[in-house]
């Protein structure tokens, strides 16, 4: 059975009947859905059934998606060949495989006996799940039966202790392969929220423990096997990741469109599937099979510990908040809050009670909450507002207590912003969550600063609405601003405390652009930024929130080099806003202003040189770091006494240090003009080009004190600094200082160049042979 008719990735068909794989021996049909996974898996059981000739004591067992009738078009084979300790088995499994494997289909399969079966699955919680899914599929049905019942029996009897060590196995899973509902290329099937979890529930649920698949856990289930099917169908062979160029073509099969004017802002074909709207339905079923398998191990872990019980008989119940119980582990309503009028802000209060205790809300808590806790005014009641602070400064219990209240609805009543923020994906690869994840997450970290500041409510709103004009036209931090405000309005804000979130959310990036992109010796730079932020509170407030923002997109958003630019610029902005006066620049290290030249300093993140004063230098130390995989980070040049000093902060580009010998004794011989030197690093300029979007450059003319700032966006590239600072020699234009933010796999370059450079005439030349040397 090879791959003979394989679907167009542009055909959209979802018939059930089309063959897809056909080579004279049987037909699976392709097509996505319900019926289509069902006329597969017949068509196979049809094909073992005529392989396996019928005889007492052997049986073909399915398991896996065969077993569950749920065949994915490019899927394999799990199968198991029982007997009854009948002569010949070897011979026979021989020739049942073969003909599976010469028919290119993949096969995961075993022989064993009844009592060899039992004992695998006792001794692994894997193997007693997967019997939990097999399927007579040919042969002895009496003995199958046998099988498939006593695995069930035993699954029944045994669950509750076997769920702890199925509860480690899964957690591992999890490390590795990241939650689905977060992820821009999420694995369908094994992620946090994938089809894997499904599995598990359907487990718990043969138990008796709970009732785990609740129909909107089968609804997300059967999407989440739908966007497989459009998968394998898109790409052609079995994959479960659900990569960025496939994503499109995936949306398109399973009816997701763009609409004419989408396609063609997103520079698409008019027929192209809706990518974002594909990964939020994702996000939303992922997120829907998580919450129920956090209501199972919950389920279990009360089962298997028993509950707690006063002198009555009757479970438990402790007061934990004005309104608020726990009871059997979980919190609930006190009976006087359910009599009487409901409050609007209990669900705001339960919701803090959850996050502070880091207890979950009971599932008909949440339902009968959603159902009958009236609306907020505007603005909200004091009660309300501190519940919500509360909540957002609780720490490792607010992400599980939001994400439950977000399953319910109730986060919808509390802002009506949220359901446009909800699974928004955010496309660039340093984000590792979902904006509405995000902004929760920022939340949460912003809370291991609020002792750090003067008003830690406010960094807890501020952080939580940073990202809110994120998926709106325009920059995120102007349009967010308002929107930030009028939310904070409606919380209950004073005016002026309002208008401060606002100025947070629109200054949230000001002060790491400012420490990546410029000088910060440059007193204009100083100026500028304590202009814009005012206060110190304000400053105070948008530090932690820069840590807070950082920690809660991703490990690529940080490093110690940020974190050390960022606190410079900090503090001296500090000292502009106590005393009114700018501080006075840095002096040079006196080590580099003394003694025989050349002078070469190394460190794990600096490199210092000076030398006789002449052109090019800057560019000389670049590309001597860059034939040594040192990324510049930042670069100073200046001149004292006739001497050529540059400063450089580095790191390396491939995470392994260079000799530090080698690369002190090629500096020292480049900066004094060896002309091996030179020849190495133009060779290697010229092989490191590369291609991508058109490169763009930008001028400022006001941004600083003794030059005018030319900055650079670009494709990142190994030698990049080294190519553009020589044509920036070449071209008459002295640096004295440079700044590289790399984000992503672009560049964002600035460069101070000596003078004003008023002429249009002489800044096109500039701008000419800067784009030339990209």
């Amino acid at each position: 059975m090879t791959p003979s008719t394989r679907r167009n990735a542009s055909d959209d068909s979802t018939d059930a009947g089309t063959d897809l794989l056909v080579d004279g021996v049987v037909g699976v049909p392709a097509g996505i859905g319900e019926p289509a996974r069902l006329a597969r898996a017949g068509a196979f059981d049809a094909w073992l059934h005529g392989l396996l000739p019928a005889r007492e004591g052997i049986a073909l067992i399915a398991v896996g998606g065969l077993g569950r009738r749920q065949c994915a078009p490019y899927g394999d084979l799990d199968l198991v060949l029982l007997h009854a300790g009948v002569p010949g088995v070897d011979e026979l499994a021989a020739a049942l495989w073969y003909p599976i494997w010469d028919a290119g289909v993949r096969l995961d399969h075993s022989v064993r006996t009844l009592a060899e079966a039992l004992s695998v699955a006792q001794d692994d919680v894997k193997v007693a799940l997967a019997l939990l899914d097999a399927r007579f599929v040919a042969g002895d049905r009496a003995l199958a039966d046998t099988l498939t019942r006593t695995a069930t029996d035993h699954w029944r009897r045994t669950a509750v202790r076997q769920l702890p060590a199925l509860r480690e196995i899964t957690e591992v899973r999890w490390r590795t392969h990241g939650e689905l509902a977060f992820l821009l290329e999420g694995d369908l099937k094994e992620a946090a929220g994938g089809l894997r979890d499904v599995g598990i529930l359907r487990a718990i649920a043969t138990a008796g423990i709970t009732d785990a698949l609740r129909p909107a856990v089968r609804a997300a289930h059967l999407r989440l096997l739908d966007t497989r099917d459009a998968l394998h169908q898109q790409v052609g062979r079995r994959v479960d990741r659900l990569v960025a160029q496939e994503r499109a073509g995936v949306a398109a099969l399973l009816g997701l469109r763009q609409s004419a004017a989408e396609a063609a802002g997103a520079g698409a074909r008019a027929d192209s599937g809706d990518g974002d709207a594909l990964l939020r339905r994702v996000a939303g079923d992922a997120r829907t099979v998580s919450h129920a398998l956090d209501d199972a191990w919950r389920a279990a872990d009360r089962l298997r510990s028993g509950r707690r019980r006063g002198a009555d008989g009757r479970p438990l119940r402790r007061p934990v908040a004005r309104d608020v119980v726990e009871h059997d582990g979980e919190l609930v309503l006190a009976r006087t809050a359910i009599g009487a009028r409901p409050d609007p802000s209990l669900s705001l209060r339960i919701a803090a009670a959850a996050a502070t205790h880091r207890l979950p809300i009971a599932r008909a808590t949440c339902e009968w909450l959603a159902a009958y806790c009236p609306p907020l005014p505007a603005p909200w009641p004091p009660a309300a507002r501190a519940a919500f602070v509360t909540l957002l400064g609780a720490g490792p219990g607010l992400v599980p207590a939001w994400e439950t209240c977000d399953r319910y609805g109730l986060i919808d009543g509390w802002l009506p912003e949220w359901t446009r923020l909800r699974s928004l994906p955010q496309h660039n690869p340093v984000h590792r969550f979902t904006l509405d994840r995000h902004l929760v997450q920022a939340a949460y970290e912003a809370s291991r600063h609020t002792r750090d500041v003067e008003r830690p409510d406010l960094l807890l709103i501020g952080a939580f609405l940073h990202d809110i004009g994120k998926g709106l036209d325009g920059d995120h931090s102007t349009v967010g601003a308002p929107l930030a405000e009028a939310v904070a309005t409606r919380i209950g804000l004073p005016a002026e405390e309002a208008a401060l979130i606002g100025t947070l959310v629109r200054l949230h990036l000001l002060l790491p652009d400012v420490a990546t992109r410029r000088d910060l010796s440059d007193p204009k730079t100083i100026a500028g930024v304590a202009e814009r932020v005012g206060d110190t509170t304000t400053l105070e407030l948008l530090h932690a929130l820069v840590l807070a923002d950082a920690a809660a997109t991703g490990p690529a958003a940080w490093s110690g080099w940020k974190g050390r630019l960022i606190a410079e610029l900090v503090a001296r902005v500090r000292t502009t806003l106590d005393t009114g006066v700018v501080p006075a620049p840095p002096a040079p290290d006196p080590a580099l202003v003394s003694g025989p030249l050349p002078v070469v300093h190394l460190t794990e993140d600096r490199v210092a040189v000076a030398a006789a004063d002449r052109r090019g230098l800057l560019a000389t130390v670049a590309g001597c770091l860059a034939l040594h995989r040192l990324e510049v980070i930042s670069a100073d040049a200046a001149t004292v006494d006739g001497r050529a000093l540059v400063e450089c902060r580095v790191q390396p580009r491939y995470g392994l240090a260079p000799d530090p010998i080698a690369l002190s004794a090629d500096l020292r011989r480049a900066v004094t003009g060896d002309v091996s030197v030179t020849q190495r690093l133009r060779g290697r300029a010229l092989a490191a080009r590369s291609g991508g979007a058109a490169p763009r450059v930008v001028w400022h003319r006001e941004a600083a004190t003794d030059a005018v700032l030319l900055e650079l966006r670009a494709a990142d590239a190994a030698g990049l600094l080294y190519r553009v600072t020589c044509a920036l020699d070449e071209a008459g234009a002295q640096v004295r200082a440079a700044r590289i933010s790399t984000l992503g796999g672009d560049v964002v370059d600035a460069f101070y160049l000596v003078g004003g450079w008023p002429s249009d005439e002489q800044r096109d030349h500039i701008e000419a042979a800067v784009l030339a040397a990209v």
